[in-house]
């Protein structure tokens, strides 16, 4: 089977694995706390050695993803890559160890079944899937490392709108953050990759904090001599499953390999890696500015900054959204803005007679229900938590739900001008009443 979608399980991978057995070696290195094999995949008969290790995270499973499209690209034959295959194959011998945390990876999660994060047990090696990293590294004994993970979809590239869609970092092995040899072969890759990004999705780069943190792995790693490049995947607009991301990831995996491969990396230096934006995090989802809150009989004039949260339910997903953060946003970039001067926050209510289930509502019944003032509806088949992608919000389990405009709050209102309901926000989605647009919902049934 394919993956095609970011929550996939330790199983799902196995026959992946299997099926390239007769180009690559597998061999199984260990298995995680509750008993997952965990397993590399060696290929290439070069002197320099390159580690590849992803899903440390749980939950962060951009990169396992895109190291299959690797393996597909490098069984590949017969197209215009050939002479890359045989100049990677011939210089280099590479390490693949996709998933590392396949516990995590079995509830979507960033720990492993210890509750432990594998990214702070390098040298207690507490965890058996910590130990299984550590010895791979000190048996093989990179020249370079990469260390794939995912980030919030929050960040963005300093100073600027753009989603931080790839962070990148040549991580430091002392508090001081020092630059010696090491390192300096790591930023000097990663300079090659913005290239690459830059002319795909200019602007949508960042340089992760390299504060020294002496638990990490990346860190570590660096330290005991490997040149090691951290990748974080970030967001990117529609691609909530990161599928773009995940050939982004792919592409510069693939650069970096062949400048590896031919030195081509000792062409750039160390000032055009620190010249890479930093990272910033002020990105929310919704940025409405100057929407009038009631308090005590009066309005005031706030920014309301709103994140969705998506939680894991099953194979899937559902969102979850409170407000983040408000007052004077200046500093904070929406993925969505609305000038809400001049509108009032207002109320929803829940609309009287229950309907049978979700699937007596459609989008057209909703949306005149919104119009009318309606937030939620309910219904009498649907039991709680059930999933389901209407405009509005489902109650089973309560007669009420609740809503906000302060910190924490969920966000469940409308926006009123001289009385008419202009916009609604259903669990941090910005319905416009007049015009409304295609998206998509992600919510379940209270």
């Amino acid at each position: 089977m394919d993956i095609t979608h970011r929550r996939f399980k330790h199983a799902d991978l196995q026959p992946l694995i299997r099926k390239h057995a007769d180009t690559f070696e597998v061999t199984k290195l260990g298995e995680s706390v509750e008993g997952r094999s965990i397993s590399s995949l060696d290929w290439g008969d070069g002197k320099t050695k390159v580690m590849l290790w992803s899903q440390m995270h749980g939950n962060e499973s951009t990169a396992t993803m895109s190291l299959f499209d690797l393996f597909n690209f490098l069984e590949a034959s017969g197209d215009e890559y050939d002479d890359l295959r045989t100049l990677l194959k011939s210089r280099l011998d590479l390490k693949f160890i996709p998933m590392i945390n396949p516990d995590g990876a079995e509830q979507f999660k960033r720990r492993n079944a210890i509750d432990i994060d594998l990214n702070r047990d390098a040298i207690s090696q507490i965890s058996p899937e910590a130990i299984i990293l550590k010895r791979a590294r000190d048996d093989f004994e990179p020249e370079f490392g990469f260390n794939l993970h995912d980030q919030q979809i929050y960040y963005n590239a300093s100073g600027t709108p753009k989603q931080a869609t790839i962070s990148v970092l040549a991580p430091a092995y002392n508090y001081e953050t020092d630059v010696n040899a090491v390192r300096t072969r790591a930023m000097q890759t990663i300079v090659g990759m913005n290239e690459v990004l830059q002319q795909v999705v200019p602007g949508h780069v960042g340089k992760y904090n390299d504060a020294f943190e002496p638990r990490a792995f990346g860190d570590n790693i660096t330290k005991w001599g490997t040149s090691t490049i951290l990748i974080e995947s970030g967001g990117y607009p529609n691609d909530p499953d990161k599928q773009y991301i995940r050939q982004l990831n792919f592409m510069i995996i693939l650069n970096a390999l062949e400048q590896i491969a031919s030195r081509s990396y000792e062409q750039y230096t160390i000032e055009e890696y620190f010249a890479i934006p930093d990272n910033d995090l002020q990105l929310v989802d919704l940025l409405l500015n100057e929407v009038q809150v009631p308090v005590n009989g009066n309005y005031y004039p706030v920014d309301l900054g709103i994140r969705r949260r998506d939680i894991t339910a099953g194979d899937t997903y559902y969102m979850s959204a409170s407000v983040d953060d408000l007052g004077d946003l200046q500093v904070y970039y929406g993925l969505e803005e609305v000038d809400a001067s001049g509108l009032r926050y207002v109320e929803g209510k829940v609309y009287d007679a229950a309907f049978e289930s979700v699937a007596s509502l459609d989008e057209m019944k909703v949306m005149e229900l919104l119009k009318q003032g309606y937030l939620a509806v309910k219904v009498k088949n649907g039991a709680k938590g059930n999933l389901h992608q209407l405009p509005i919000l489902v109650l089973n389990s309560t007669e009420s739900f609740s809503s906000g405009w302060k910190t924490g709050e969920s966000t469940n209102f409308f926006l009123e001008k001289d009385g008419v309901r202009k916009y609604a926000v259903v669990n941090g989605y910005l319905i416009d009443l007049e015009n409304p647009k295609d998206q998509e919902f992600k919510q379940r049934v209270y």
